[in-house]
């Protein structure tokens, strides 16, 4: 069963499904380009690790004090006491995202291209992942290395690299979910906003410098990661879709297309 959203379903970006889409759509995307590329490119799905830090804060409720038994023919003493103090719990969590290297064999294994797929942590303010996506993301753009950036996410700080003004007056409407495709040979952007009434684009990916690009379906491959991941099973139309909240227009419409499919 496919998802009763033309495009990219926003049930989805809830935490607790992204997790299992990210994983899905990376390999099968990585599974639709080697198919095409073999056997002068390999594509290589890579793991980027950090560790998160959430801070905990407790207060004691007392101090304990703690009185010594008097020597014989001596005196109590009591040891000094202190105010209760706030303690600060430090949970540290490891990380894991995955993202695509189309490496050219006849350039010796070169990386040429790199495929990001957005998740929460890259699109979070002042998070080690936001940081790491940026750094990493800064590096590509100096390089002679292609970058496909892929936001399927409404929440979060902007993350892509065109520059967000620049971005809005020249798309001049709002979108929902953003493809940008930055060429190592050409200063410039490839941009295809979509909004929730869409369907995904396909997209050019970029290959070794002077080479023609491959296709690559977004929305085949969302397709098949709904479908082998049940998720029509287990999502509950019936709710409204996780925040952030749609335009009143765009919320009359899927409230309309979720009833035309006997979902709500």
């Amino acid at each position: 069963m496919t998802s009763p959203f033309p495009g990219m379903d926003p049930y989805l970006e809830s935490s607790n499904f992204w997790g299992g889409v990210h994983l899905s759509m990376m390999t099968y995307m990585r599974n639709a380009l080697q198919k095409q590329l073999r056997p002068r490119y390999y594509v290589s799905l890579e793991e980027r690790m950090y560790v998160a830090e959430t801070a905990r804060v407790i207060q004691p409720d007392v101090a304990i004090k703690h009185r010594e038994s008097p020597r014989e023919g001596g005196v109590a003493v009591l040891q000094a006491t202190y105010d209760p103090p706030f303690v600060l719990q430090i949970e540290r969590t490891e990380h894991t995202e995955g993202y695509i290297h189309i490496l050219d064999r006849e350039q010796g294994m070169r990386v040429v291209t790199v495929i990001e797929l957005l998740s929460p942590t890259n699109k979070e303010p002042n998070s080690p992942g936001r940081e790491l996506y940026l750094c990493k993301q800064s590096e590509i753009l100096k390089s002679d290395v292609h970058l496909v950036e892929i936001d399927l996410l409404r929440d979060g700080e902007y993350t892509l690299a065109p520059p967000l003004g620049r971005l809005r007056e020249r798309l001049g409407k709002p979108w929902h979910y953003l493809i940008s495709i930055s060429r190592a040979d050409a200063p410039e952007f490839w941009l295809y906003p979509r909004t929730v009434r869409e369907r995904l684009p396909v997209i050019p990916i970029p290959l070794a410098i002077g080479e023609s690009e491959v296709a690559l379906d977004l929305q085949a491959i969302f397709n098949q990661c709904y479908e082998d991941g049940a998720y029509a099973d287990v999502i509950d139309y019936r709710q409204p879709p996780p925040p952030p909240s749609f335009g009143s227009e765009d919320e009359v419409w899927i409230d309309e297309l979720l009833k035309g499919k006997g979902l709500r």
